[in-house]
């Protein structure tokens, strides 16, 4: 009798759950087309990732809504670029606001529902075979889920470096309260405050 076959997101040779799964991206999908947002970018929320870098110390920050097959930056800062495009370096030059879901770290949290902070991605065998750490050069991640008035984790507030970074208890609290913040934004924006 042959073995059953794993999920898609299971791989066999490291034995680790790479990507999440993630059962309530179609519901998500929904949530954010009622709020029309995920599909373009919001200069706002470009403006909320230069201040998120700002206040954290880090060089990349993103506003980034997740569904079933991509996540989206609607808002984006990278240094020098004022938040048109990504440019993490030689490997991977301007992947634009678009990223597959199983790239990064975003999905792990939208789907834990809590913070992440890896102060360097190299010491979580878990997170360290992530394909941006190859092709992007990420090396530190800190992010935050966004979750809505009807309880959805619509996506993250983020920021990234090619280098390790000691965000500490401070760091924590900082992502978690920009990401508490977002969302009031969100919802005056909902609520036709925009």
């Amino acid at each position: 009798m042959a073995a059953p076959t794993p999920p898609p997101s299971y791989d066999p040779t490291g034995h680790l759950l790479l990507t999440p799964e993630d059962g309530q991206a179609p519901a998500r999908r929904v949530r954010l087309n009622e709020l029309g947002l995920g599909d373009n970018p919001v200069p706002e929320f470009d403006d909320f990732a230069r201040e998120l870098a700002r206040v954290t110390g880090a060089p990349y920050a993103m506003v980034n809504f997740i569904d079933e097959h991509r996540q989206y930056f609607a808002g984006l800062y990278t240094p020098g670029s004022g938040g048109s495009g990504v440019e993490f370096g030689p490997v991977a030059p301007e992947p634009g606001r678009v990223m597959a879901r199983d790239h990064g770290y975003c999905p792990h949290v939208v789907v834990r529902r809590k913070a992440l902070v890896l102060e360097d991605v190299c010491d979580y065998p878990r997170f360290a075979g992530n394909p941006v750490v190859d092709e992007i050069g990420i090396r530190s991640y800190m992010g935050a889920p966004l979750i809505d008035r009807t309880g959805m984790a619509l996506g993250t507030v983020c920021v990234v470096a090619q280098e390790a970074r000691p965000w500490g208890r401070q760091g924590l609290e900082t992502i978690k309260a920009m990401a508490a913040e977002l969302v009031d934004r969100i919802h005056h924006r909902e609520a036709g405050g925009l």
